[in-house]
C-alpha cells in the first residue's frame, strides 16, 4: 500500500533521473551530427577567411535540423539508462514492492515523452525551415564576400563549375595574378586554355561571379572536327560564374514551412513526383517528433531487462534501436515519394510497429515474464569480448 505523497515524490524522482540524462544525450548526438559539419566550416575559416562569428551563426542555423533526430535519441537512451540503473541497483523491486506496478511508474515518463515531443515539433515545424533558409542566405553572403579570397597560388582551383585556374603568384590585398592559367570548359563543343602573364581578378556586385582581366597571352581554342584557333590578346577580359543578382535562393522541401507544403501541395501546377514529396516531407514533420512517445513506452520494459549489462548495454541496445527505427523510415520514405504506399500511412508504419513492439514488451514486463531479446544479448556479447 502507498500514500499519494509517495507516488508524487517518485515521479519527480524517476522526472529527475530521466531530464539529466536527456539534456546530457542531446549535447552529445548534437556534437556528433556536428562533427560531420566541423571540417567544412574549418575549411571556410581557413580557405575562405570566413570570420568565426559567420561560422558560429552557420552552426546555429544547423543545430534544429539536427536537433529534429537528437531529440528522440537521446530521449530514448535516457529512458534505457534511467530505469536500467533502477533495476540494477533493486530500486524495481522496491518500488513494487510498495504496491506501485510497473504501469504506475509509467506517467513521469509520459510527461517527459511529451515535452521531449513538444521540443522536436518545434524543431521540426518552426526550426528546420528557419535554420536552412538562413544557413543558405548566409553562405551566399559570405561566398560573395570571400570568393575571391580563395584563389591560391600555385594550386589549381575549381570552385567555379566549369573553370580550373592556375596561377604562379596571387597579391591577396591587391587582387593581382601572375603566371595565369585558365582552362574553360563551360562550352563542351569549343574548350579554351588561356595563358596570361598577369591579371586583376574582382568579384561582381550582387552575384557569386568573378570578373578576370588577363594581360598578355594567348587563348587557344579546340574546336569540332579537329579544327584549332589561337588568338594572341594584350588584354582580355572575362566573367566566371554566376552573374546575375541572385536575391532568390532556391528552396527544396526542407526548406519550407507547413504552410508552404500545404499550399504546394494543393496548388494544381505542381508535379505529381514533387507532391509526393511534399507530403511524404509533411508527414516526417510529425513523424520523427512523435517517436518520443513511441520510444518511451519501448524503453522502459528494455531498460529493466537490462538491469546486467549496464551504461554500455542500455546504449547499445539505443543504438541498435534507432538505427533499426531510421531505416525503416528511410525504406517507408523512398516507398511513400514513389507512390507505392500512400505518404499518411507509409511514413507512420515505423511507430505504429515501434509502438507495438513497445506495448507487448510492456505487458510481458509487467507480468514479470523475461523479454526475448538474444539478438541484442549477442551483440552485448560481441561488444564485451571486443573491449
Amino acid at each position: 500500500m502507498y500514500y499519494p505523497s509517495v507516488k508524487r515524490i517518485l515521479s519527480l524522482y524517476i522526472i529527475r533521473e530521466i531530464s539529466s540524462l536527456f539534456l546530457l544525450g542531446i549535447v552529445i548526438f548534437t556534437l556528433v551530427l556536428l562533427m560531420g559539419r566541423l571540417i567544412t566550416l574549418t575549411d571556410l575559416v581557413v580557405s575562405y577567411g570566413v570570420p568565426l562569428v559567420d561560422v558560429s551563426r552557420m552552426i546555429l542555423y544547423l543545430i534544429p535540423s539536427f536537433l529534429v533526430f537528437t531529440i528522440p535519441m537521446a530521449f530514448l537512451l535516457a529512458v534505457l539508462l534511467a530505469f536500467g540503473r533502477l533495476s540494477a541497483d533493486n530500486e524495481i523491486v522496491v518500488i513494487k514492492a510498495s504496491g506501485i506496478s510497473l504501469i504506475q511508474m509509467l506517467p513521469p515518463v509520459i510527461v517527459c515523452a511529451l515535452v521531449a515531443m513538444l521540443l522536436a515539433l518545434g524543431a521540426s515545424t518552426v526550426g528546420v525551415p528557419w535554420g536552412n533558409s538562413a544557413f543558405k542566405e548566409l553562405s551566399v553572403q559570405v561566398l560573395k564576400r570571400n570568393i575571391t579570397a580563395t584563389i591560391r597560388e600555385k594550386t589549381f582551383w575549381a570552385d567555379i563549375p566549369g573553370v580550373v585556374m592556375y596561377t604562379d603568384h596571387y597579391d591577396e590585398q591587391n587582387h593581382a595574378l601572375k603566371g595565369v592559367i585558365i582552362n574553360d570548359g563551360r562550352n563542351t563543343d569549343q574548350p579554351m586554355t588561356i595563358f596570361a602573364q598577369s591579371g586583376v581578378v574582382t568579384s561582381v556586385a550582387g552575384s557569386q561571379a568573378l570578373q578576370l582581366s588577363l594581360h598578355d597571352g594567348s587563348i587557344h581554342i579546340a574546336g569540332t572536327a579537329g579544327l584549332y584557333r589561337l588568338v594572341h590578346f594584350g588584354e582580355y577580359s572575362m566573367t566566371v560564374g554566376e552573374k546575375g543578382n541572385r536575391s532568390e535562393i532556391s528552396r527544396n522541401e526542407p526548406d519550407m514551412w507547413l504552410s508552404e507544403l500545404q499550399r504546394q501541395i494543393a496548388d494544381p501546377a505542381t508535379s505529381a513526383v514533387n507532391r509526393l514529396k511534399m507530403l511524404a516531407e509533411l508527414h516526417s514533420r510529425f513523424t520523427f517528433p512523435f517517436a518520443s512517445i513511441v520510444f518511451a513506452i519501448l524503453a522502459v520494459p528494455l531498460g529493466i531487462q537490462n538491469r546486467r549489462a549496464g551504461k554500455s548495454g542500455g546504449f547499445t541496445i539505443s543504438i541498435v534501436i534507432i538505427l533499426s527505427y531510421y531505416v525503416l523510415m528511410s525504406v517507408v520514405r523512398t516507398l511513400a515519394e514513389r507512390g507505392i504506399v500512400p505518404p499518411a500511412v507509409a511514413l507512420w508504419i515505423p511507430n505504429m510497429i515501434f509502438f507495438a513492439m513497445g506495448w507487448f514488451f510492456l505487458r510481458m514486463a509487467s507480468l514479470e515474464k523475461s523479454i526475448p531479446l538474444f539478438p541484442l544479448k549477442n551483440i552485448l556479447g560481441y561488444f564485451r569480448r571486443a573491449t
